[in-house]
């Protein structure tokens, strides 16, 4: 997969904040060296989240965001506003654009706020110091003082291990300090964790892996599915040898592979076909189950699921996915995966869906929400989500998850995790 063509979910999301015309789009501008969004002097020029997938040397794949004005006012401002503390929600780095000769105004003290309750690193530009009679730099140093505290409260609030911004002089007209702004955005996207694996760390080179990837009126045309594609790729990083059939031709090519394989990975919709196939001391698990688990949702998926059992006449089941692809005659969460919901339940159960970033604000009408496996959300965003649902007391759970438990093969689905197997046996 070429730089060009990384996904949303992979790549740094750094979004730029502030109030009406602090210069957050010449900023966005000068940073990426392009022409990305709209400049104007007429305050509320950007009028929704303009997104960006770029390279950024040098953090390399990023999505660069440029919100509306936080300052914006009326009833149309306050939908700006509100799109603009949804971006917060998948922002890795947040970037607060300040107005240099107005210094921190309300807004931006809110916005910081939100930072620190998020836990987004975050730098403060002190935005066209060029305008101003003296140094910018000063300017920076009055706004870090007013942000941090003087002298000793700030010594003593970084010992206590609260997260210092960095407060830059910069000058989107002057190319002043864009330099600087950039190695900080890379050091604090660096400073993040470090990737995780989808499934290269389960397995030695030389594996065998056996991918299943079904072909039907719901598939996209053309092409792999990502978490396949994914799959792929980190598997051949690791040294492992992929060999990807559909559900059809699995159990001649299981004979015909002259050694067992040491994992099937398989597509979720087909998971009851394929567990009759390959062998019970052959690890079986799907995409959506590792996606499940890159992207931090596992664990809480495999404790929500047994939520199921307790579904009862009239409750309201959420299914969610991160994407926005055009449905199918049997698509699996529109169609497959109500349907044998109320199979296995025996419930008239009422079922909701959203997609894309239509995720709801208000959960608490819900008595279980089933999420795909995001592929197309970064982790902070699934996370985000992950913590709205706890927040309502609504347990959620996931696509792969939530297939293997109706079939009955959900301690095989998450063997190769031995501590979640171990928790699962003991009724977590």
């Amino acid at each position: 997969m070429g730089m060009n063509n990384t996904p949303s979910g992979e790549r740094i999301h750094i979004g730029f904040f502030g109030r009406r015309n602090a210069g957050k789009s010449s900023l966005v501008n000068a940073v990426t060296g392009q022409e990305l969004a709209v400049v104007s002097e007429q305050k509320g020029t950007t009028t929704d989240p303009v997104y960006k997938a770029m390279e950024l040397l040098p953090l390399g794949p990023v999505m660069i965001i440029d919100t509306p004005g936080f300052d914006d006012e009326g009833s149309l401002g306050e939908l700006r506003v509100k799109k603009t503390k949804q971006v917060l929600n998948k922002t890795d780095v947040a970037v607060l654009v300040v107005d240099a000769a107005e210094g921190l105004c309300a807004c931006d003290r809110e916005l910081l706020g939100l930072f620190r309750q998020k836990k987004i690193p975050y730098i403060i530009a002190a935005n066209k110091g060029d305008l101003l009679d003296g140094d910018g730099a000063d300017r920076a140093e009055q706004i870090a003082e007013a942000v941090h505290g003087p002298g000793e409260q700030a010594e003593a609030a970084a010992a206590s291990g609260a997260r210092q911004a960095a407060v830059l002089a910069v000058s989107a007209l002057y190319q002043q300090g864009i330099h600087e702004l950039k190695e900080t955005i890379g050091r604090l996207a660096a400073a993040e964790p470090n990737p995780k694996r989808l499934a290269g760390d389960l397995v030695k080179p030389g594996d065998f892996i056996v991918l299943v990837a079904p072909i039907d009126s719901a598939a996209p045309k053309g092409r792999l599915i990502l978490p396949q594609q994914q799959a792929i790729r980190d598997l051949l990083e690791a040294g492992a040898v992929s060999v990807v059939v559909k559900e059809t031709e699995l159990a001649e090519t299981l004979s015909q592979l002259g050694r067992t394989p040491a994992m099937v990975i398989t597509d979720s919709q087909a998971f009851e076909e394929v567990a009759r196939i390959v062998p019970d001391d052959v690890i079986l698990t799907s995409f959506s189950i590792l996606m499940a688990r890159y992207k931090g949702l596992l664990e809480t998926a495999v404790r929500g699921v047994a939520a199921i059992d307790t579904l009862e006449d009239g409750d309201r089941v959420l299914i969610s996915e991160g994407c926005t692809h055009h449905r199918q005659c049997d698509d699996i969460g529109t169609v497959k995966i109500p349907r044998w919901l109320r199979q296995h339940t025996g419930k008239e159960l009422i079922i909701e869906t959203s997609s894309g970033t239509g995720f709801p604000e208000d959960l608490s009408p819900y008595a279980l929400i089933i999420h795909c496996g995001g592929c197309m959300l970064n982790e902070r965003e699934v996370r985000f989500r992950m913590q709205c649902a706890a927040d309502a007391g609504v347990p959620i759970t996931n696509y792969g998850i939530v297939i293997a438990y109706m079939k009955g093969i959900l301690a095989r689905s998450i063997e190769p995790f031995p501590d979640l197997l171990r928790q699962n046996d003991a009724g977590i």
